[in-house]
């Protein structure tokens, strides 16, 4: 048994890369993909239990009382926050399988296609069948050009990966800006109603297929938002992309694997990067609380270039904390280590509850009502995980993705202990 630099053990004289065991596993990956998750349905909630395009549009002023104060907070402290986190953790996945295959000396690229085929297949399934706010088709996609950044030195990949992701912002200025001089071109107004028109129409249709519509009416209707949320590639793609190259340093800086080797560097995320990024949310959200579906200004442009670099900032410093309380954590890691299943099952329990052909909840939660509905949820998921794991060895679909990416069916069931 050999061991890469970062401490994940690899069986050098194995034919073919295996999944991991979990006896080899970094435990603060899992642990940091069970908080993630629980942060992506909190950010969730509000797509799942109405139209897909009034949500992540900022701070809803149709909200009263506690309702707008759940929708603020979830606002500043959890939207884009998680799903970037959930970025960072994949890149992690990334370098770690890329050092274990130049350990055990066997071909990587190869396998690693395989396995981002079988990503798509899953999140085309996702987007399709079950929920059109689905993050997994990006990932896929994004994953080729991180494949081709693989041989990227180390010590490049931080300044690499904060430089793409500005990007994306970078992007929503130069949107508001060329939105903005179209209004003086355009005769007055008329752009913007057709937008406005345009975007109240989806939202109509939304609102029927979802919240009224049989199970077939909804599908159609997701082909029509898939179609739609692929457009958003431009400004999301890059964000990814820059989160999976800042998980790529961490995994194989071995930030993530010996992480008292880096204290320095996560007090500064801690006590430095993590208040900054508040600060900067927090005035976002004074400047432009909200962004109503169909218009877009250099000012909101602005105002959400601000955003995202803030939740960059906030990741990270959500990162460092939970690495520094890991240990008492730990009930996480089971729900981390079936994130995948995890992550569709709240779209097929969210979908089932909110939507017509379930039991028929849309648009009928407060907001305020969301909060406990996804805690109670996620404590249902991490029991779930628990026990699934007393007797699997994997989650079902995290089974599934391992034998379309290695080409055979790994062992499922967990050994009986002999007694």
């Amino acid at each position: 048994m050999t061991a890469l630099p970062d401490g994940v053990p690899v069986n050098a004289a194995s034919p073919l890369l295996q999944p991991v065991a979990a006896g080899d596993r970094i435990a603060v990956l899992d642990i940091l993909r069970g908080f993630a998750l629980f942060g992506i349905l909190l950010m969730n909630m509000e797509a799942f239990s109405g139209p897909l395009d009034l949500a992540f549009t900022g701070i809803d002023p149709h909200w009263h009382g506690l309702d707008y104060a759940a929708d603020a907070a979830i606002y500043v402290l959890v939207q884009g926050k998680f799903f970037t986190l959930f970025s960072l953790l994949f890149g992690a996945g990334f370098a770690i399988m890329a050092q274990r295959a130049d350990a055990a000396r066997r071909a990587f690229t190869p396998f690693y296609l395989r396995r981002s085929a079988a990503l798509l297949l899953i999140g085309l399934c996702h987007a399709l069948l079950v929920w059109s706010g689905d993050i997994l088709v990006v990932y896929a996609l994004v994953s080729l050009p991180l494949l081709a950044c693989r041989e990227a030195p180390t010590r490049w990949l931080p300044a690499m990966g904060v430089l793409t992701y500005l990007c994306a912002a970078a992007l929503m200025l130069l949107l508001g800006l060329l939105m903005g001089l179209s209004t003086h071109l355009e005769p007055a107004g008329t752009q913007v109603r057709d937008a406005v028109a345009q975007a109240g129409h989806t939202i109509d249709m939304q609102r029927q297929a979802y919240g009224h519509g049989t199970y077939l009416q909804a599908v159609v209707q997701r082909l029509r938002d898939f179609f739609a949320q692929l457009s958003a590639v431009i400004v999301v793609g890059p964000e990814v992309l820059g989160m999976f190259l800042i998980g790529s340093w961490f995994a194989r800086s071995g930030a993530l694997a010996t992480p008292d080797n880096f204290a320095r560097l996560y007090r500064w995320l801690r006590w430095v990067a993590l208040p900054i990024g508040l600060a900067m949310m927090v005035a976002s959200a004074i400047w432009q609380p909200y962004l109503a579906p169909g218009t877009f200004t250099a000012a909101s442009g602005a105002a959400f270039a601000l955003n995202s670099v803030a939740s960059l900032l906030m990741c990270l410093g959500y990162l460092a904390w939970i690495v520094q309380v890991r240990a008492r954590l730990a009930w996480l890691a089971p729900v981390g280590r079936t994130a995948l299943t995890q992550y569709i099952a709240q779209s097929l329990v969210c979908t089932w509850v909110f939507y017509g052909y379930g039991l028929g909840a849309f648009e009928q939660m407060p907001r305020a009502g969301q909060v406990p509905f996804a805690m109670a949820l996620f404590a249902l998921q991490v029991v779930a995980s628990t026990v699934w794991l007393r007797y699997f060895r994997f989650g079902p679909l995290e089974w599934v993705w391992r034998a379309m990416t290695y080409l055979h069916w790994p062992p499922l069931r967990r050994a009986a202990t002999p007694r």
